[in-house]
């Protein structure tokens, strides 16, 4: 295992094991980070009786989660979460963040907004001065039927690159989110205002959601290359 995902390992534990209680409701991000925190959670839910219900953002994380043994619910059912813990893409001094990687950002979005509390688990080198450094994109869901469009609003808000994010591994075609729609991957380098860009893309039509996660990180967890973990709580 590479020091980045010990890392991500290492702030995983360590978030499960200082914020989960008897009882709770979990939102659960998406991505590889979150396959750490929903297998801790299991096995802490397992070994010490736990009554857990967890909420996913993504098919993939609710897959292992039910292959784990922890229990799901729904935002319809518990609107208002204890805690959700998610990864992220980038995250910068005030622990706004870039999201949106795996695609979930939406439904992490809207959980991550709903939960009482939002803890985020990293590796220190998804640490930065300002988001968008080292060539990292904006993701943006958006409504297949509005790509073009939004595609030139986008540019026109100073984008340099902008693109319809495409399948991997052997898969022919766009990436369809879980709410059936495109996502958008849009370079802007480094931003200057990531409250107002957020707000520029959702103003227009057809864009679903940004990958723009501001002024929602109640605590971090990073695991760092010497094996520490740091944790930082929002001023």
């Amino acid at each position: 295992m590479s020091w980045r995902e010990e890392a991500k390992r290492s702030a995983a534990l360590r978030a499960v094991s200082e914020l989960v209680e008897d009882g709770m409701v979990v939102g659960l991000g998406s991505g590889t980070t979150m396959a750490y925190v929903v297998e801790e959670l299991a096995r802490k839910a397992r070994e010490e009786g736990l009554e857990l219900l967890c909420i996913p953002t993504s098919y993939q994380i609710g897959y292992l989660a039910l292959e784990l043994g922890l229990r799901l619910t729904s935002l319809d059912e518990h609107p208002e979460p204890d805690l959700a813990i998610d990864g992220a893409d980038q995250v910068d001094g005030r622990l706004d963040m870039i999201k949106g990687g795996g695609a979930a950002l939406t439904r992490e979005k809207i959980v991550d907004s709903c939960a009482r509390r939002l803890a985020i688990v990293v590796d220190e080198a998804k640490l930065v001065g300002r988001l968008g450094e080292k060539n990292m994109p904006v993701p943006i869901e958006v409504i297949p039927f509005a790509a073009r469009p939004v595609l030139n609003k986008i540019r026109a808000l100073g984008a340099r690159e902008v693109e319809v994010r495409q399948a991997g591994a052997g898969k022919v075609g766009p990436v369809i989110t879980d709410n059936g729609n495109l996502v958008l991957d849009a370079y802007f380098g480094p931003i200057e205002d990531p409250r107002a860009l957020d707000g520029a893309l959702r103003a227009i039509p057809g864009v679903i959601e940004t990958g723009l996660f501001v002024g929602m990180t109640d605590i971090l967890y990073v695991g760092t290359r010497e094996g520490q973990v740091r944790t930082v709580r929002r001023g």
